[in-house]
């Protein structure tokens, strides 16, 4: 019998005692860019002026009929702000807009 209350003894005294602390998990890696790649710089964009646009703002208000005639007639488009045209882009072509009614350019811009 004293085997079994040594033995009950030991099973709780053991029991009792805490299991070491498992060690402290590492932090975790912090993932790294990759290093970057320098790009040349952009140059600065200048605003070109292909279509004549700031020299036309002058015909805004006039008749029409006061417009000069162009010096290259495939770089002047003359439209009602109204009437149907191609919607094709060229930067290089001036578009002058008037108002059907008076003949009263409206606006002028390139496109």
């Amino acid at each position: 019998m004293k085997r079994f209350l040594l033995a009950g003894v030991v099973l709780v005294l053991a029991s009792c005692s805490s299991a070491p602390e498992p060690a402290p998990m590492p932090a975790p890696s912090t993932p790294t860019a990759p290093p970057s790649i320098a790009l040349p710089p952009t140059p600065p964009q200048a605003e070109k002026d292909q279509c004549g646009l700031k020299d036309a703002q002058a015909f805004v208000g006039k008749n029409r009929t006061e417009l000069p005639a162009p010096v290259d007639p495939s770089r002047w488009r003359v439209a009602c702000t109204t009437c149907p045209v191609t919607m094709d882009y060229r930067p290089d072509r001036l578009n002058i807009l008037f108002n059907p009614d008076t003949g009263v350019v409206q606006q002028v811009k390139c496109g």
